[in-house]
């Protein structure tokens, strides 16, 4: 008895589904994404092998450059509205509604108080010269910051993102302030390196 041969028949897939689908999730990704603020000066943390993740927000960052300059920021607009409302009303400096706002648009800044009104009303901040945030013994403006950035929000967690050429000095002073208000608790920001295999 002779076989019935079925004809075959070539299998036809609509990919029109599948290419909406895979547009739409761009679209979502793209929409929803936050963008790294640019910082004010660029910092070449050194490597480690540590892999301890940041958290993505309640974060306070206290950047040092390679010429030694402190830099300090923390996320939240609301946040920074607030600090900065506090730290003028200890230094008794009388900021504008649209310098406040400026100001909370700003994620980190490197200057003494009696310049921050100057960068304020700089169009582009990048251009404008910082020498960064005083923490010597004479005038530590670095401490009121921190201080009142606690304040405004309770739940920063502390990193350091120092230079690999930061003078050790500068970042001791920094270390040091942090343990005058009894913060011992602080993350260093470096760059991942590949862990040593193991023998």
């Amino acid at each position: 008895m002779a076989k019935v041969k079925i004809p075959r028949k070539s299998i036809s897939l609509d990919m029109t589904a599948m290419c909406d689908m895979a547009f739409l999730l761009l679209t979502f990704f793209i929409l929803t994404a936050k963008f790294k603020p640019d910082d004010p000066v660029a910092v070449d943390t050194p490597a480690s092998i540590s892999d301890t993740k940041l958290p993505d927000k309640d974060i306070m960052t206290i950047s040092i450059d390679k010429q030694s300059r402190v830099f300090f920021g923390i996320d939240g607009q609301f946040d920074r509205e607030k600090m900065l409302e506090f730290v003028a009303g200890k230094y008794k400096v009388g900021f504008t509604t649209d310098e406040i706002k400026q100001f909370s648009l700003v994620s980190s800044f490197g200057v003494p108080l009696g310049n921050l009104r100057q960068l304020l009303a700089t169009k582009d901040k990048a251009k404008f010269l910082q020498q960064g945030i005083p923490c010597d013994s004479a005038q530590n403006e670095l401490t009121d910051w921190i201080a009142y950035a606690r304040y405004a929000n309770p739940k920063l967690r502390i990193t350091i993102k120092g230079d690999v050429d930061a003078s050790y000095d500068v970042v001791g002073k920094v270390i040091s302030t942090l343990q005058e208000q009894n913060i011992n608790k602080f993350n260093l920001i470096t760059d991942l390196k590949v862990k040593p295999k193991v023998l």
